[in-house]
C-alpha cells in the first residue's frame, strides 16, 4: 500500500501544475459531475450507513446528503466570484500602485476523514479543495467500513487517481499517508489524534485544518423556555446516537429547575426515539459504532455512578446490538471522567448552578469547546455569556444548526481546533492568498533610495504621512 500512496503522490505533485491553470467553469464542471454520481449511489449511501450507524434514510438525508449537496450547490454558485482577484486600497506609500489579492491552489492536499459522520465530512471539505484547484488525496475513517466503500467508488468513477484518490485502509494508511510533505492536511477527529497529525505536518512544515471536539456546554437559564430547550437538546445529543463532534456535552441547568427539566427532557426522549416506554426504535435511533467505542461510554458511566452520580433517566446497555439507550446523569462528582473527557456517546451530565458567573468560571476552567449552546430569552444573560467565553461557534436558542448555514465558518479554537471549513471558508483554506502589487510607472521609491545625505527632508515628510 505504501508504495502506491508514493507513487499516487508522486502524480499529483506533477498533475498539481495542471490544475493550477483551471479556470471557474473547468472546476465547476468536476463539481456538478461530484454531484450526479452521488445522486446515483444514493441508495447505496443510505445502505451503507445504515449498516455502519443504523441511521435511518431520514437521518441520513438531513445529516449526510442535503448537507453535501448544499456544500455543492453553494460552491458552484458563487466559485466564479471566489476565484476573482480582490481589490485592496491603495496607501500614502504607494498612491499608484494597484493592489490584489489572488486565490491560488495549495497544491496537492490531504484529507483524513471520521466515521460519525463518515459521508458528509469527507465529501465536504473534498468539495472546498476541488473549489480551490487542488490535487487530494483521502483517508476515510477505517470503522465505517461500509460508507468508505461508497466514497472510494464515488470518487474512482468520477476522478483520475491523478487528481483525487481514495485510500482504505487502516491507521498504518494513515501513517504512511503522513510522511508525504502535502502542500495542505485537512484533519477531523479526536484532539489526541489531531495533535499526531499536527506533529507529522510540522515535520514538512505542512499547514493544517483541524476540526477536533471537545466538550461542547450548553446553559439554559431561568428565563428560558424550559419545554423548547429540552426538546431541542434531546435532539442534538442523541440524533447519531450521541456521536456528534458538536452535540451538547453537558448542560447547566438552575438548580430550581433540575426536576423540571429532567421530565421534560424524558417526555421529548420518549417522543423522538421511544416506541414504548421501555422500547427503543432502532428504525429511528442509532448504534454506538463499535464494541471499543461502546465500552469505552459504559465505563464512563459505571465509574460515575460508583463515584456518587445519580442516573435520573435510561441506563440501559445492549452489548449485543451496540446500543446505549438515552442516559441523564446529575449529582456528577468532581474529577469522575464523564466531565473530563469528550462523551461522543448518549450520555448527558446536567449541572446545577445558582448564578451565571459561576456557570462561565466552570466552563473557561475546561478546553475552549468547538460549540456553545444557550438557551435564554434575557439579551442581558446572552451577551454575559458570549463575552466572557470562547468557543469554536456558538447557537443560541437550538443547537447543531449553526453548521447548516454555508455563509458561516465552522471551526475550533485552540483544543477544539484550528482553520475554518465550509462555503468561502473552505475554499480560502485549501487556497493560498497570494498577494500582488503592481506598480505604476509614476512611483516615488527613488526618495527613499541611497545616499541619504541631504534627504532629511523626505524622513520628516515620511514622518508626517504615517
Amino acid at each position: 500500500m505504501e508504495q502506491k500512496i508514493n507513487f499516487v503522490f508522486a502524480a499529483q505533485q506533477a498533475y498539481k501544475y495542471t490544475l493550477r491553470k483551471t479556470n471557474a467553469a473547468d472546476r465547476i464542471a468536476k463539481l456538478t459531475a461530484l454531484k450526479a454520481e452521488i445522486k446515483k449511489q444514493e441508495d447505496n449511501i443510505y445502505k451503507a450507513l445504515q449498516s455502519d450507524l443504523r441511521k435511518s434514510n431520514f437521518e441520513s438525508a438531513v445529516t449526510e446528503l442535503i448537507f453535501t449537496y448544499g456544500e455543492i450547490d453553494y460552491a458552484i454558485k458563487n466559485l466564479k466570484s471566489w476565484m476573482s482577484p480582490k481589490s485592496i486600497g491603495k496607501t500614502l506609500s504607494n498612491p499608484f500602485a494597484k493592489n490584489r489579492i489572488y486565490y491560488e491552489p495549495k497544491g496537492v492536499c490531504l484529507i483524513i476523514a471520521p466515521w460519525n459522520y463518515p459521508f458528509q465530512l469527507t465529501i465536504g471539505p473534498l468539495v472546498s479543495a476541488i473549489a480551490a484547484g487542488n490535487c487530494v488525496m483521502v483517508k476515510p475513517s477505517e470503522l465505517s467500513l461500509a460508507t468508505s466503500k461508497v466514497v472510494h467508488n464515488i470518487i474512482s468513477e468520477v476522478f483520475e487517481e491523478q487528481e483525487v484518490a481514495c485510500f482504505e485502509g487502516n491507521a498504518d494508511v494513515s501513517t504512511a499517508l503522513l510522511k508525504l510533505p502535502f502542500d495542505h492536511i485537512f484533519f477531523t477527529g479526536s484532539t489526541a489524534i489531531g495533535k499526531v497529525v499536527m506533529e507529522a505536518a510540522a515535520k514538512n512544515l505542512t499547514s493544517v485544518t483541524l476540526e477536533l471536539g471537545g466538550k461542547s456546554p450548553t446553559v439554559i437559564d431561568r428565563e428560558a423556555d424550559l419545554p423548547k430547550a429540552a426538546e431541542k437538546i434531546a435532539w442534538g445529543k442523541l440524533v447519531n446516537a450521541g456521536q456528534t463532534c458538536i452535540a451538547p456535552d453537558y448542560v447547566f441547568v438552575h438548580e430550581q429547575q433540575l426536576d423540571e427539566f429532567i421530565g421534560l427532557y424524558k417526555a421529548a426522549t420518549a417522543k423522538m426515539f421511544f416506541k414504548s416506554a421501555d422500547q427503543i426504535d432502532h428504525q429511528t435511533y442509532g448504534k454506538i459504532i463499535s464494541e471499543k467505542h461502546y465500552e469505552r461510554l459504559k465505563s464512563l458511566v459505571d465509574e460515575a455512578v460508583e463515584k456518587g452520580a445519580r442516573i435520573d433517566f435510561g441506563g440501559n446497555f445492549d452489548k449485543k446490538s451496540n446500543t446505549i439507550n438515552p442516559v441523564l446523569l446529575s449529582k456528577i462528582p468532581i474529577g469522575t471522567k464523564v466531565m473530563e473527557e469528550e462523551i461522543f456517546g448518549p450520555i448527558l451530565p446536567l449541572i446545577t448552578y445558582t448564578n451565571l458567573d459561576e456557570v462561565i468560571d466552570q466552563i473557561n476552567a475546561k478546553s475552549k469547546p468547538l460549540a456553545l449552546y444557550i438557551f435564554s430569552n434575557n439579551s442581558k444573560n446572552i451577551k454575559q455569556i458570549i463575552k466572557n467565553t470562547s468557543a469554536g461557534g456558538t447557537c443560541v436558542n437550538d443547537v447543531l444548526i449553526h453548521i447548516s448555514n454555508p455563509k458561516l465558518p465552522f471551526g475550533g479554537v485552540n483544543g477544539s481546533g484550528m482553520g475554518s471549513s465550509h462555503g468561502f471558508y473552505g475554499f480560502k483554506n485549501f487556497s493560498h492568498e497570494r498577494a500582488i502589487m503592481f506598480q505604476r510607472s509614476i512611483d516615488f521609491n527613488k526618495m527613499i533610495y541611497p545616499p541619504y545625505l541631504g534627504k532629511e527632508w523626505v524622513l520628516k515628510l515620511l514622518k508626517k504621512i504615517m
